[in-house]
């Protein structure tokens, strides 16, 4: 049976204060985050840190970014392309009151 050529994801998740994989690109397919976006709703100033992972390298998107109480951050202002492997790593400032939303384009290699 043949592959799909395109997939696309949602991911949500409520993040933790451990940095947490939330996607990983699968083998033979090119990841593409169109959209990622962070709701705090808390009622006080959270915490987020985003990271691009390929093998044991980790670069940062977003470093301890304040999200203000009962609002939502878009962590890419583009696009994000994770090639096969590839992970979006991230973690918040509390465990209960940020939740993420991400779609995500899967096309073969």
């Amino acid at each position: 049976m043949a592959l799909p050529l395109n997939v696309f994801q949602t991911v949500t998740a409520v993040l933790s204060t451990s940095p947490t994989i939330i996607y990983t690109a699968p083998v033979g397919y090119t990841g593409v985050v169109l959209l990622a976006q962070v709701a705090n709703i808390g009622a006080t100033s959270q915490d987020i840190t985003a990271i691009h992972r390929r093998s044991s390298t980790d670069t940062e998107i977003l470093k301890q970014y304040p999200i203000s109480a009962n609002d939502t951050a878009n962590l890419l202002s583009g696009k994000l392309v994770l090639e096969s492997g590839d992970k979006l790593v991230i973690s918040g400032s509390n465990a209960t009151n940020l939740k993420l939303i991400a779609s995500i384009l899967e096309t073969l290699n």
